[in-house]
Order: C-alpha cells, then sequence, then structure tokens
C-alpha cells in the first residue's frame, strides 16, 4: 500500500492553519507553527501561491487563504441540501431583522459556517462562509447542542462539575472564555441548554464578540433530526429589548419561523 505523501500532508496543515489567522501569518510564524525551515515552508506557500490557495499581501508580507481555495470550498457548499434549500429564506429573514444571518450544521466539534447572507445596509463586513465557530459560546452552536444528538454535551456520571463535558461522539467539549461572559463551567453551559430546550431557540448575549449578541433556532430534517442551525447576529443596541433583558422577541420569531420554513423545505413536518 503506497505511504502518505509528506509534502501534501506539510501543505494541508498551511491551509488549516492559515484559515484560523484573520488577518494574515508570516513566514516565521508559519515556520514556528509548523515546525519546520522557512526554506521549506517558504516553497511551499510559493506552490499554493501558483495555484491560487494562499494569497501574500504586499504591504505587510503575511500569507492568508486565496480565492482559489474558497471557490473550492463553494463547490461543496453549494451541493450541500441544507445551504441549497436555505438560501431564499436566509435572504428574507435578512430583510426581516435588519441584521446578517448565518447558518451552521456541526462539524467536528464546532461550528461549520455553510451560508452567511450580509446585514442589508451599506456597512463594511466580511464573508463568513467556511468559518468554524465555537459550539458553547455562539448562539448557532447552542442551538445544535440542544437538539443535535451528536452535538449535545454528556454530563459527567459522578457528579464531577470539573471533568470535561463530551459530545456524543466522546469528543471533549473545549469550553475556551472569549469574553467575560462566555459560559465555560459544564454546569452553566447544561442548565443554558435546558432553557433553550424548553423555548426552542438558543441566545449569545456578547460570548463570543464583546458588544455583539444573536438569536438561533435549531432546522430539522424529514426525520425530524436536527440537521444545523439558522441565527441573526447584530450589535447590542440593536438587537436588545428596551429593557436591555435579552432580544427583542420579534426578532426571536422572525428567526423560528426562518428554522421553521427551512425544515419544512427539508420534509420535516409542522411544528
Amino acid at each position: 500500500m503506497p505511504g502518505r505523501i509528506q509534502s501534501i500532508e506539510r501543505a494541508a496543515g498551511i491551509l488549516r492553519l492559515l484559515a484560523g489567522g484573520a488577518r494574515g501569518l508570516s513566514l516565521a510564524e508559519i515556520s514556528r507553527s509548523m515546525e519546520l525551515p522557512k526554506g521549506t515552508v517558504l516553497g511551499i506557500l510559493r506552490t499554493l501561491q501558483h495555484v491560487g490557495f494562499v494569497e501574500q499581501d504586499e504591504a505587510t508580507g503575511h500569507y492568508r487563504l486565496g480565492g482559489g481555495l474558497l471557490r473550492l470550498g463553494t463547490r461543496y457548499l453549494d451541493g450541500n441540501e441544507l445551504r441549497t434549500r436555505a438560501l431564499n429564506w436566509a435572504d428574507s429573514l435578512a430583510s426581516r431583522s435588519g441584521e446578517s444571518v448565518r447558518i451552521g450544521t456541526l462539524h467536528e466539534g464546532q461550528v461549520l459556517v455553510v451560508h452567511h447572507v450580509f446585514r442589508p445596509d451599506d456597512s463594511t463586513q466580511t464573508l463568513e462562509v467556511g468559518s468554524l465557530l465555537p459550539l458553547h459560546a455562539t448562539a448557532l452552536g447552542k442551538a445544535l447542542m440542544a437538539f443535535d444528538p451528536l452535538a449535545m454535551p454528556v454530563p459527567s456520571e459522578d457528579g464531577d462539575a470539573d471533568r470535561p463535558l463530551e459530545d456524543g461522539n466522546g469528543r471533549a467539549l473545549e469550553l475556551a472564555r472569549f469574553t467575560p461572559t462566555t459560559v465555560t463551567a459544564p454546569d452553566d453551559l447544561l442548565d443554558e441548554l435546558d432553557r433553550v430546550r424548553a423555548r426552542g431557540w438558543a441566545g449569545e448575549d456578547e460570548e463570543l464578540i464583546e458588544g455583539e449578541v444573536a438569536v438561533a433556532a435549531p432546522i430539522r430534517d424529514h426525520r425530524g433530526t436536527t440537521v444545523g442551525a439558522v441565527g441573526i447576529s447584530g450589535a447590542v443596541e440593536r438587537l436588545h429589548g428596551p429593557d436591555g433583558e435579552g432580544p427583542r422577541m420579534e426578532l426571536v420569531s422572525y428567526v423560528r419561523d426562518a428554522a421553521r420554513s427551512i425544515s419544512r423545505e427539508l420534509g420535516a413536518h409542522s411544528w
């Protein structure tokens, strides 16, 4: 049986590394992270540049993912039935709410953004398709954890609150802190997910990015299985109600309506 090709493994490693560096990475940073000589890394980067998978910022010299890779990813995402069936409803939700819309699915213990509609104004925004978001610190992630058996946290059988939670695949959930309000205690997260299941939607209150809140609801298929989540996100002052206690309920209604509509497109029964 043929062995693995080391150069391809290294190229894939560099691409994964660049995917996590929103502002790009320098040659030295990539070399250190990969534990490879700069000359080796530079050769791989130049090859990836040649095929369009990597770009270099002329001002900083930093490397970032290129448009060629995005086009490949988009071909995969275009074939994703969830995204295809959700396009019109996501546009409608953005128009009704006046906020940006994201649709996400579970991917290796994180939320993979498969579709993103910009907030309908002329502000500068960044396309998030293909981004990976933490489950515990996002409304999309909480909606998935509350309703998707493969993402649902498994509490410790011995009652040890310090023991890491695991998902339905036995993968440990990383409860990293992103802001002062990020929920990182396992018991607090489990309590929050109980509330999500009881009300049918998930909220995020400055837990990933300070000043930003979000609302999301689960998307189900013809089997009744949760296959994704749809949500809106935006500034606190726009999404919060006048009392400052959580999102405005009309926005929650818009999100839940969109989730139901997408679910019906996937064959789910009305609920």
